[in-house]
């Protein structure tokens, strides 16, 4: 029984590439008769076939446990090419406290946003509000998804410096602000500098549809 079923993993290419993946097993040394390919093309081969297991084994663990938290940044390039995002205005905390190195309050800070009707265009959004470096934001990337949801097309990627703004400049793109709010505005971030989107919103308590101006 015990040499058919070792007979039978010989022979199934997939098995036979999952122990020598995991080490269980010895790479095939290359005929010396008759085979052509360069060390280079073994080695190519040899990785294919390694990260082909690689994703085979990520499908299981993900069949398995559909919240499996990837651990680092290869995990996530397989999980991403499997076909899981991350919506990143639609995601709950438990989906973003799969990323590597999420911490919970970042998710604090993007579900308060959310909730205050505030929406991300890119990753550079996310960056700037995370205050991400940048292998992190490179690492996450591969399973970030920016929909927009509404009417309303994405802000314009050029940003107001709200803590530093002329009142002018001030008038002209916050056009539908009362100058009464536009007045609040520069003596709340005399008194303290603003921190981020939340931080303005909570203390101008501005309403939600007041994001899209």
């Amino acid at each position: 029984m015990e040499a058919a079923m070792a007979q039978r993993h010989w022979l199934d290419p997939l098995a036979r590439r999952l122990l020598i993946a995991t080490g269980q097993m010895d790479s095939p040394r290359p005929l010396s008769t008759g085979d052509s390919s360069s060390p280079e093309q073994g080695a190519e081969e040899t990785q294919s076939d390694t990260l082909a297991v690689e994703r085979e084994l990520m499908a299981l663990r993900l069949r398995q446990n559909p919240g499996l938290a990837p651990r680092n940044a290869q995990e996530v390039a397989l999980m991403a090419d499997l076909g899981w995002r991350l919506d990143v205005n639609r995601a709950t905390a438990a989906d973003w406290l799969r990323l590597p190195g999420c911490t919970t309050d970042q998710v604090d800070l993007l579900l308060r946003l959310r909730s205050g009707g505030v929406q991300l265009s890119g990753p550079e959004d996310l960056q700037r509000l995370l205050d991400l470096e940048d292998d992190v934001l490179l690492c996450w990337g591969p399973l970030l998804e920016f929909r927009w949801y509404g009417a309303e097309d994405p802000p314009r990627s050029d940003r107001l410096d709200l803590n530093h703004a002329p009142m002018v400049l001030l008038q002209r793109r916050l056009s539908a602000w009362p100058r009464g709010r536009l007045e609040r505005l520069i003596r709340e971030r005399r008194r303290r500098p603003l921190q981020d989107l939340a931080d303005l919103q909570e203390r101008l308590a501005l309403p939600p549809p007041q994001w899209k101006s």
